[in-house]
């Protein structure tokens, strides 16, 4: 990359990190402000992506989709902010909500960039706190928000903003929250605007074209460095919440010299319990896998994609239909999702690929009334696992892997803002799997509550182990127990004040036997 293409990659790129930073900053929930559940992005002229912040994977390859679906509904005007949660739309799960605007050059009536934001709201309504249920149909899981027009002109729809804040637990922190993503396009569309004004747009058009076909150089010079061939890998999700039968995902990669495809059309149908993933979250798992191969800081953008081809068949567990229920496919079904599109790129590229990661969010949601204020309280948190042992070291203990990139929620927010008590925090010892590269050791989180509260548990990798690669052994696997009785690894249980909840999550693989 010449240098005058690398400054503008830096530039669009701090775009994105700044938005990120003002969101965080300004937003309400302890999800967004601590634990960063929250992603930004900048696409080009017809919604194809530039560039993105370094935020969560299961949001960013999903992103354009609703860009597109915005773009394809309604166009944005100036001062226009559009949002929308749809699953179907190209959302990951209802508590995702996206925003998207537009940005004109002065003088110009045509767009020539996007902004967009996700953030993951505590509470969108549904039949339980923290709307992540375990839920039969979309609509059970929260308000499904098609792409409308929230802030017009500048100015928020108040008629709009008030259906929304009637239907969620927490209104106040939910304001809070969108705000703070309209600060945050805020930000952008200055730093965009100051760029168009100082470059042009003719030029700002074709350094981003250019820099999607340099992502796309990469990205097929990297595919024709693996051996021509088809690679088959399966794996399966525990269950789906409300059968023991396993969900199998299965994957046959095909690399042909420049390109590659991946095929999931051989995978479960569509499960009665949330573990279903829309297409959109199927093609964001894959992105992030493929993006791991290229060794250099290649751009995150649309031409990364270019040379790959997902194949999926509706219906399925891997592109689900409405009206399906899908709490879980973003967080679980998209880690299970990359487990194994790694585990066939490991076949096509033994010395890169790592044994599989913890395979699991283990989300924790749970609400109640406070007892101090008196006011409702909805929280959520993703607790980290072990990372994969890699061909030449141990996998990272106690850190979020894959499909997110969250971080924890620190124990002093999390005790300060609600009637909960952290009573353990620690690595799990002896967790990650054995081998002469161990895996990665997981978490042991115990928390105590000080309130009666309903919980919900979406988790995975209590059954089947994440796997090792060469010869090295499983992680374990996790486990949840409440006062210490196991419970289900999906499922909803109330509390009462004094009850404790240790969630034990799973470790990486091993790489490499460690027997002589």
């Amino acid at each position: 990359m010449n240098l005058d293409l690398q400054v503008f990659l830096n530039l669009f790129v701090s775009i994105a990190e700044e938005m990120g930073i003002v969101l965080r900053r300004t937003a309400f929930s302890a999800n967004i402000k601590e634990r960063r559940d929250y992603s930004c992005a900048v696409y080009d002229a017809d919604g194809r992506t530039v560039a993105m912040g370094d935020h969560m994977p299961a949001h960013l390859g999903a992103m354009p989709v609703s860009v597109s679906a915005v773009l394809q509904e309604a166009q944005p005007g100036r001062g226009d902010i559009y949002f929308l949660n749809d699953p179907f739309r190209g959302g990951t799960h209802l508590p995702d909500i996206t925003s998207v605007s537009a940005v004109f050059p002065s003088g110009c009536d045509a767009p020539a960039l996007y902004l967009a934001t996700r953030a993951h709201h505590a509470d969108v309504g549904g039949m339980m706190p923290g709307s992540m249920p375990l839920a039969t149909e979309i609509f059970q899981e929260g308000l499904r928000i098609p792409p409308i027009r929230l802030v017009r002109d500048g100015e928020y729809d108040e008629g709009l903003l008030a259906l929304i804040l009637a239907n969620v637990r927490t209104p106040q922190e939910r304001r809070g929250d969108l705000g703070a993503q309209v600060a945050a396009h805020r930000v952008g569309e200055r730093r965009l605007l100051q760029a168009l004004a100082k470059h042009g747009p003719a030029k700002i058009a074709e350094r981003t074209a250019q820099l999607q076909d340099y992502a796309e150089r990469l990205m097929r010079r990297r595919l024709a460095a693996l051996p021509d061939g088809s690679y088959d890998f399966e794996d399966c999700l525990d269950n789906d919440g409300f059968s023991t039968r396993p969900v199998r995902i299965a994957c046959r990669l095909t690399v042909s010299g420049e390109s590659a495809t991946v095929d999931f059309s051989e995978s479960d149908p569509q499960t009665r319990g949330g573990v279903n993933a829309n297409r959109a979250v199927t093609d964001s798992a894959v992105m992030y896998c493929f993006r791991c191969l290229i060794a250099e800081d290649a751009p995150y953008n649309a031409g990364l994609m270019r040379p790959v081809t997902v194949v999926t068949r509706a219906g399925t567990v891997c592109a689900a239909r409405l009206p399906a229920s899908v709490a879980a496919g973003n967080v679980e079904t998209s880690q299970r999702i990359a487990d194994v599109v790694m585990g066939a790129l490991q076949q096509a590229d033994p010395a890169s690929v790592p044994a599989a990661s913890s395979g699991t969010m283990n989300n924790v949601s749970l609400g109640g009334i406070d007892p101090l204020s008196g006011a409702p309280f909805a929280y959520y948190e993703t607790i980290a696992g072990g990372m994969g042992a890699r061909p030449t070291a141990d996998g990272l203990d106690a850190v979020h892997t894959n499909m997110t990139n969250s971080l924890n929620t620190p124990i002093e927010a999390l005790e300060h803002q609600y009637p909960l008590r952290v009573t353990r925090y620690s690595k799990r010892p002896g967790s990650g799997g054995t081998g002469k590269h161990r895996g990665g050791h997981g978490v042991i989180r115990e928390i105590e509550f000080l309130a009666g509260a309903e919980v919900t548990l979406l988790s995975e990798r209590r059954e089947r182990r994440p796997y090792g690669v060469a010869g090295g052994g499983p992680g374990k696997p996790g486990r949840n127990t409440l006062n210490g009785s196991v419970v289900a690894a999906k499922g909803s249980f109330q509390v009462k004040p004094g009850d404790r909840m240790k969630i034990e999550t799973p470790g990486g693989g091993g790489y490499f036997s460690s027997k002589k």
